[in-house]
């Protein structure tokens, strides 16, 4: 058997890892990417300026040359994996020449990030050391070196999302990154959880119909990416609000569209569950499933508030883990058994 401790720990390595994918939705909506120039440090210092007259001589033209640096080794590697493209429109960007002026609340913003990130990381590393010398198990120790690796990847594609000037696309790969870590450490947690080891006992057809939820969550994370990042691209170029609707095209046709498939299936399921199972973790679900369209009529109708940009990001990673707890808890777990 797994010790409180332990299961304790892991539970809350899972919080902090949320709290970053908050901190980071705050990041994105508050436009606070480039809030730190480099990384891991902020302008040179491992505490963040908080006026201009504290940050060194010449901080643009210094900062400007290492993230060029680090911009032709990014698109060094895209072009040795075969993303020419990719590599001639960052390559070919001006906006990445440009450095944006000194804003404490955005650099401050961007270092809360970082150190939940800092804090999640470590977490993460101990719940490794912690197996490696207390249990030994293959299969954990597996999840868990694969999520430090993971976490590794996760802080040096940061640092390029950081260099790129934030370009659409790799804002979505740090998404989904981000959404592979939740997955192991929530994955880790049903493992060793003597909680979650009751079997959700459904018929075939509604398995499948929590698969098919899961599925569908998961590529509406990635369709809002895009979307959002349309909207970004519309926002530049001058377009409004009212202008948005007509000229997302089918990305934000689909996203909406499935909202709604989302909502029938999971009605189907909660329908089921209050009238057989009664299973608490439905009920959170579809809960969840309510509050996250509501934000979500917000953000299309509302001018897409800060608070509700927040909300749709940070209630999807929540839906999605819900979902992938009862994914696992489909199946029978034997290893806190033999344990």
């Amino acid at each position: 058997m797994f010790s409180k401790a332990f299961i304790r720990f892991n539970w809350i390595t899972l919080v902090l890892i949320f709290l970053v994918v908050i901190a980071g939705s705050f990041v994105r909506i508050t436009g606070s990417g480039m809030g730190c120039p480099d990384w891991p440090k902020c302008f040179g210092q491992w505490i963040p300026p908080t006026d201009i007259s504290q940050l060194p001589e010449n901080y643009n033209e210094a900062f400007l040359d290492k993230r060029i640096s680090k911009i032709k080794k990014f698109t060094a590697f895209l072009n040795a994996i075969s993303l020419e493209k990719s590599a001639d429109s960052i390559n070919n960007d001006a906006d990445l020449l440009k450095e944006q002026p000194f804003n404490a609340q955005k650099t401050w913003t961007e270092y809360i990030n970082r150190l939940a990130g800092f804090l999640a990381g470590n977490a993460i590393l101990f719940v490794f050391v912690w197996i490696v010398i207390f249990y030994r198990k293959r299969k954990l120790i597996g999840l868990s070196f694969l999520n430090l690796i993971l976490l590794v990847v996760q802080a040096w594609f940061g640092s390029i999302v950081v260099a790129s000037n934030l370009v659409p696309w790799t804002i979505t790969v740090h998404l989904l990154l981000a959404l592979v870590i939740i997955g192991l450490q929530l994955y880790l947690v049903f493992l060793i959880s003597p909680s979650q080891q009751h079997r959700l006992d459904f018929p075939k057809w509604i398995k499948w119909l929590i698969w098919i939820c899961f599925s569908i969550t998961v590529y509406q994370m990635f369709l809002g990416t895009q979307v959002r990042e349309y909207i970004d691209e519309l926002s530049r170029k001058g377009f409004g609000r009212n202008d948005w609707s007509s000229m997302l095209g089918v990305t934000f046709f689909i996203h909406r569209s499935f909202s709604w498939l989302v909502l029938i299936l999971l009605t189907i399921l909660t329908f089921y569950n209050e009238k057989k199972k009664k299973y608490k973790p439905i009920r959170w679900m579809y809960t969840l499933l309510a509050i996250e369209l509501l934000s979500g009529v917000l953000l299309a109708h509302a001018d897409m508030p800060g608070l509700a940009r927040t909300a749709h990001l940070v209630l999807a990673s929540c839906l999605f883990g819900i979902l992938a707890m009862i994914v696992f808890r489909l199946k029978k777990n034997n290893l806190v058994v033999k344990s």
